[in-house]
């Protein structure tokens, strides 16, 4: 076998390996180790043989980490270690609550004692397959009470050489996490022992379209070509299943489920497909349902047969078995790698058969995402995969899958909680079935908030089932619903400039996507929110997961905010901080915030493909506070069927960055800027894993706000200045008052465009030129006035007019707000529309400085 593993270039370490810790940093006793991975991090083992594991698991790959200190106090058959953060006792004997126990020290307090509950958060599920609402989670790293625990004696092996092995029965290996409540901390420390997530291409952050339906290439290029016509941008083409042989594979063959062939009375001609999509701006996976093995009616059979040592003529099948390096390799070589030559740019692995394999212990759906990863990290690539959620460790492979989404407002309800959730086990890139997959009842406005929900998610892949009837293309809804679901997507596009800096970041050690807790973890209101939650740096936000109000026509959620001011980016209204507000919006629209200095780059340029750096940006500003961001891009625009510029040390990103540069503590030292302390760019593409032969040339430039200052920069680019645009147009959008002096930009008086509440400046410059805007007549003032949305929202409200004339005299008058608040409970007004109102009162107004 070391022969054909030797041969198999898919068969080698994670190039973050490390997988023996350091001497110095553990502590033995008989039948048992400990090992201070981090002073938060304690890996204990117990060993009925005496033996301990040194192999890399499917969880911890990296234990050759720089050394923690702590303290050791041997008492009797055991020990006390103690960090800086945390303290642990063992008695020495057979794990139990009162010989192993974990205690934080410092600012928060709590106790763990094995065998007990940890009470953490929760991680996240394998799958969301037919789980019409909330789904039991598994566990994560972080806890209120402070202490959150990886069991990780199941997972299975890797030997030094890459290959998977079983481990040794009747041996327990447990990571324990003891943080409080630094959440961030932790989360950090998982990706240091477990590998860090891997920077995704640029693409792979904009619009993807899925559906189980029988295209062909004429119908598929088609809709692609519908959609650019009406502006409607999308980065990822989805072939299900239907790509290959299903109603044409003869009965004697069995199930036409797995399929490695195209269909040709549907794709005659697949290279000239993939081109043509490739030629459109898209990129290309197909689905792969590999269980069934492989069969003599597949194009690829006889070289697979003869790779095996099978006879072609006797058409015996071959069996799937990921474990025997000989198939791997094939399955490889003679399956994938040709349709890659075609131009299939990656795979979505659709693993639904269970957990068991021919070698002990040994989970077919981390082997596939895996050596997939690998696979697709070779010559340079980016590594870029799509499947489903094995376990523990399974950031590390790129995109997840989280199965056939049921198409109701239950499923809607629970998917940001899950998403969000999902950071406290570091799996920060769900693709969920935006829209839902099966099942359900046709639901317009479920369908158009579950859109706007994807826009806010880690990957927005629309998709639907092999039905007819359940569809996603907006141009089969209502105008309504057309328009705000087109909106949404041209928005999603918009932020990739933003979503791809966050990519960044998420290589670095922050998920794109985390709840409200990882951003206050002491305030309880945090914990009371979590279908709200951070989406990068800038923005928070809060889906609207229920059915509008019929007579306020608004759907609404409850939004718990930090302090400081929070600007809305759709409605320009500005809310004070440290409360709750129920906020209402309609079809158009779901809250999401911008901080008060938060700036939010926004693609503004009229090109949809979602490889090449915009031309032309406009960037948000919440000019409340000082605040910087640092916009990083890549050169990602290769040839068709390439990704240039989306590795990172072979596929694995995230390792170019030292431990001493990942120590992420939620955003860098000023105003929420993007990156981590020490991930900076000295003309090397170096930041989250993107340093690596045939990485693209990444760049970086500061966006500085100085409310002082009055002064907006944007500093010069960075790096290779040929990764980006050779000149670029600027708009400075400011969310606030309009200015009470004039608007310079390097010196010059320019003009203003807006109204009070969101106004611009337009510049263009070369990306070596620093752009300078300054704002004279003092401080901005932030918020507007929302008399005439609270004049909306009683137009449009389903009620009896005279009621809605008396709130109007109300809200219209000269009134302080405490004074139109009290009369306006009076008002016999609905419920829902008088919270509306409330909602717009409440806001700052304009004479907030």
């Amino acid at each position: 076998m070391s022969e054909i593993v030797d041969s198999l270039s898919v068969v080698r370490p994670l190039p973050e390996a490390a997988p023996r810790a350091r001497s110095e940093q553990q502590v033995h006793g008989a039948g048992w180790r400990i090992t201070v991975l981090s002073d938060g991090v304690f890996r204990v083992e117990r060993s009925a043989d005496g033996g301990f594991e040194d192999r890399a698991s499917t969880f911890a790959i990296r234990r050759d980490l720089p050394p923690a200190d702590f303290a050791v106090e041997r008492v009797g058959e055991g020990v006390v270690l103690t960090t800086a953060r945390a303290r642990l006792r063992y008695d020495g004997g057979e794990f139990s609550a009162s010989g192993l126990v974990v205690e934080i020290l410092g600012r928060d307090s709590g106790r763990w004692r094995y065998g007990e509950p940890t009470w953490d958060l929760g991680g996240t599920a394998r799958t969301l397959d037919d789980v019409d609402g909330r789904a039991d989670l598994e566990p994560g790293v972080v806890s209120r009470d402070g202490i959150g625990v990886v069991d990780d004696s199941a997972s299975f092996l890797f030997e030094d050489d890459g290959w998977v092995g079983s481990r040794v029965p009747g041996r327990q290996d447990l990571y324990v996490f003891a943080f409080g409540r630094e959440y961030g901390d932790a989360v950090r420390d998982l990706y240091r022992v477990s590998g860090h997530p891997m920077r995704l291409p640029r693409w792979a952050l904009g619009n993807w379209w899925s559906r189980y339906h029988p295209y062909s290439d004429e119908s598929y290029l088609a809709l692609m070509d519908r959609f650019a016509a009406e502006r409607i941008p999308f980065s990822v083409a989805v072939i299900d299943m239907d790509w290959h042989r299903v109603d044409s594979v003869p009965e004697r063959f069995g199930s036409s489920w797995t399929g490695y062939s195209w269909e040709p009375t549907l794709f005659p001609d697949p290279a000239a497909f993939l081109g043509a999509l490739h030629e459109r701006g898209l990129r290309t996976t197909l689905n792969l349902h590999p269980a069934d093995g492989v069969r003599a009616f597949e194009d690829a059979y006889p070289a697979m047969a003869r790779a095996l040592g099978v006879d072609p003529d006797t058409e015996r099948p071959i069996p799937f078995d990921p474990t025997d390096p000989a198939f791997l390799q094939a399955y490889f070589r003679e399956l994938h790698h040709p349709l890659e030559e075609q131009g299939v740019d990656f795979w979505w692995i659709d693993w639904q058969q269970g957990r068991t394999s021919g070698t002990a212990g040994v989970d077919p759906l981390w082997v596939l995402n895996h050596f997939h990863h690998l696979d697709a990290a070779r010559d340079g690539k980016p590594g870029m995969t799509f499947s489903r959620y094995a376990g523990p460790g399974s950031h590390r492979y790129a995109v997840g899958f989280s199965g056939d989404a049921v198409v109701s407002w239950e499923s809607l309800a629970f998917q940001p909680e899950f998403t969000a959730t999902a950071a406290n086990i570091g799996y920060g890139w769900w693709s969920h079935d935006i829209g839902g997959h099966t099942r359900g009842v046709r639901d317009d406005e479920l369908a158009t908030r579950w859109v706007q929900f994807g826009v806010f998610s880690p990957i927005m892949r629309l998709h639907s089932a092999n039905n007819p009837f359940i569809r996603k293309e907006p141009w089969v809804f209502p105008p309504e619903h057309r328009s705000a679901m087109e909106d949404a997507l041209r928005f999603r596009h918009r932020m990739v400039p933003y979503l791809h800096t966050m990519n960044h970041r998420a290589a670095a050690g922050v998920p794109l996507v985390r709840p409200m807790y990882h951003l206050e973890p002491r305030r309880a209101e945090a914990y009371r929110v979590p279908n709200q939650y951070a989406f990068g740096s800038e923005l928070v936000v809060a889906p609207i997961t229920s059915p509008r109000d019929a007579a306020s026509l608004r759907g609404s959620v409850r939004v718990w905010l930090p302090e400081g001011l929070w600007t809305d980016i759709f409605t320009d209204a500005v809310y004070q901080g440290g409360r709750t507000v129920e906020m209402h919006r309609t079809l158009g629209s779901v809250p999401a915030l911008l901080r008060e200095g938060g700036i939010l780059p926004l693609d503004a340029g009229p090109d949809l493909d979602a490889t090449r750096n915009p031309e032309a940006l406009e960037v948000l500003v919440a000019p409340g506070a000082s605040g910087e961001f640092v916009l990083v891009e890549d050169a990602e625009d290769g040839g068709a069927g390439s990704v240039d510029g989306a590795a990172g040390l072979d596929g694995a990103a995230g390792a170019a960055l030292d431990d001493d540069a990942a120590s992420v503590d939620g955003v860098a030292s000023v105003g929420g800027a993007a990156l981590p302390d020490g991930a900076s760019v000295d003309g090397a593409a170096s930041i989250g894993g993107a340093s690596a032969a045939g990485a693209g040339p990444a760049t970086t430039a500061t966006l500085r706000w100085d409310r002082e200052r009055g002064e907006f920069r944007v500093g010069p680019v960075r790096g290779d200045v040929t990764a980006v645009p050779a000149h670029r147009d600027w708009t400075v959008t400011f969310l606030a008052g309009l200015p009470e002096g004039p608007v310079t930009v390097n010196g010059a008086v320019v003009a203003v465009d807006g109204v009070d509440g969101r106004w611009s400046v337009q510049v263009s410059a070369p990306p070596t030129a620093e752009i300078v805007v300054r704002v004279e007549g003092g401080p901005l003032r932030i918020g507007s006035d929302r008399t005439e949305a609270a004049r909306v929202i009683l137009e449009s409200a389903q009620s009896s007019n005279p009621e809605k004339l008396e709130a109007w005299d109300i809200v219209s008058s000269t009134r302080t707000v405490g004074e139109k608040l009290a009369e306006l409970s009076a008002v016999d007004l609905p419920d829902s529309v008088r919270a509306a109102l409330v909602e717009q009162l409440a806001a700052v107004d304009p004479t907030h400085a």
